[in-house]
């Protein structure tokens, strides 16, 4: 029986081989085998749940992945003619076979625009998600697109599942995507053009979330922003705080140097071990953002375009980076994960689960969950890590270890008026764990820490690595697949 359940399997090689090309009668075969889907699925992980959370566990997708759709327009016509597979390749349904095969449970193609792309997305691209949907089942296949984003570089704009889904996309695509007027309209290039479409998406009754691509990728310097700035970031939040809710801590493009390129097409300012330095350094902006207390979270996604063998600087959705999700394997439960922040990232597949969790005074709260305690009590808090390393072989065939797991802890301030401010100087590594320090529960291991007198209010996070660097150093042309990063979102701790 063994062995012809492996004689079924089509190889990753093979389906690295075959995808692109034509790759739909590819995706009707029964005999793709797929990887792990999620993680905490098992009979010895019952019970093991975040209060109310029954049947969620981890679940890994991606939210920023490219079709054929998007294309290029020749705008010598009017309007414009639309021509697939100008700027990406692949069919949507090849995307979802990839996802499904390198251990993806939900998935979202998020195209460019253009001028009329709306009509593109609406008439086009639509009905071949709905193929794609029944020819892929196990992927939860999310609507949306890369939205050219007013005044700022690109952002995910995912919108719930629904029955009208298709129609939602495209009213906010075609009154709000700054490239979609034909002619060009300048007044859609602006901030003020950005606040409007936030409040708009938080008048609507189905919620979108808005997350920041690459936002770093035009930065000519460290802490020299480009097309992102601290203050777009705060006052986005500020208007629609359950919409807008973080951005890519690990962008795409992260086989970059495998073909002599930079790590996620950074190439004025490098990422660090594969992360945006928005994210990477301790204390940075990401740091200030969680420091005002607000609920901004980071996720990891392939931006695929053209995969590395054929030229290009893309993994496949699922085969480097991961953005695992605490939720229910339906539309709007993985969604409301993202939202709340029940999310942590990695690359390479070094680890495969990542629980985070603060107790004190019998209260208890995990990633993107806040723990209240009473000031009048002893306010120590005790910080748990659990994760789990990957069993089998990663994308590349290798078997990755961590080396050493890092507690980030910094105090929740309040409201910073500068809005420019990208430093939360409280925030600092407050331990630093190795192989002796952590023990084995089943497949997991577990590291615990107590947090002292905890007085004031203050989040904690974790990540872990691959490497021996004490901070992710600045990337040069190192294979992406011997600097492996995780990352969790944070747990918050509110004394009153």
């Amino acid at each position: 029986m063994k062995e012809e359940a492996e004689s079924a399997q089509i190889s990753r090689r093979q389906l690295v081989r075959y995808a692109g090309v034509g790759a739909t009668l590819v995706a009707a075969s029964p005999l793709i085998g797929g990887g792990p889907a999620f993680a905490h699925d098992n009979d010895d992980d019952k019970g093991n749940q975040h209060g109310n959370s029954r049947d969620r566990v981890w679940r890994a997708g991606d939210h920023h992945i490219h079709s054929e759709y998007s294309g290029e327009f020749d705008t010598s016509t009017n309007p414009p003619t639309f021509h697939k597979g100008a700027d990406a390749v692949y069919p949507i349904v090849t995307n979802a076979i990839m996802a499904k095969n390198f251990g993806l449970t939900w998935a979202m193609c998020t195209d460019h625009g253009g001028p009329t792309h709306s009509k593109v997305n609406l008439e086009q691209a639509y009905p071949d998600l709905l193929r794609s949907r029944k020819l892929v089942p196990e992927v939860l296949q999310f609507w949306g697109m890369e939205f050219d984003t007013p005044a700022q570089d690109h952002h995910t704009l995912m919108i719930p599942h629904h029955e009208d889904e298709a129609k939602q996309l495209f009213e906010l695509e075609s009154r709000f995507n700054k490239y979609d007027a034909f002619p060009t309209d300048p007044g859609r290039d602006t901030e003020a053009k950005m606040i409007e479409f936030l409040k708009v998406a938080r008048s609507m009754r189905q919620k979108p979330l808005v997350i920041g691509h690459h936002a770093s990728r035009s930065a000519s310097g460290f802490g020299v922003y480009g097309q992102d700035t601290p203050r777009e970031f705060r006052n986005g939040n500020n208007v629609a705080p359950e919409i807008y809710v973080g951005f890519e801590g690990a962008p795409g493009h992260q086989a970059g140097p495998l073909n002599g390129g930079a790590r996620g097409g950074y190439g004025n300012y490098p990422t660090h071990g594969g992360f945006d330095q928005m994210t990477a350094k301790v204390g940075g902006l990401w740091d200030s953002l969680l420091g005002e207390g607000r609920r901004w979270w980071i996720t990891a996604t392939s931006d695929s375009h053209v995969h590395w063998t054929r030229g290009g600087s893309d993994f496949w959705p699922g085969e480097y980076s991961k953005t695992y999700v605490y939720a229910r394997q339906d539309y709007a439960d993985i969604m409301d994960g993202l939202r709340n922040g029940r999310i942590w990232v990695t690359t390479g597949d070094l680890i495969t689960s990542l629980d985070l969790t603060a107790k004190s005074q019998g209260r208890e709260a995990a990633t993107g969950e806040t723990v209240t305690l009473s000031r009048r009590n002893r306010t120590d808090v005790e910080i748990e890590i659990k994760f789990r390393p990957l069993s089998g072989k990663n994308g590349n065939g290798d078997r990755p270890e961590v080396r050493r797991v890092d507690l980030i802890v910094g105090q929740i301030t309040g409201p910073n008026a500068n809005l420019d401010a990208d430093t939360n100087p409280t925030t600092k590594v407050v331990a630093r764990f190795g192989p002796r320090d952590w023990r084995k529960q089943g497949s997991d291991y577990v590291i615990r820490h107590t947090l002292r007198n905890v007085e004031a209010d203050t989040y904690a996070r974790v990540r872990g690595t691959s490497t021996d660097e004490a901070e992710p150093l600045a990337d040069g042309r190192e294979s992406p697949w011997s600097d492996l990063w995780f990352y969790s979102n944070p747990v918050f701790v509110h004394v009153r």
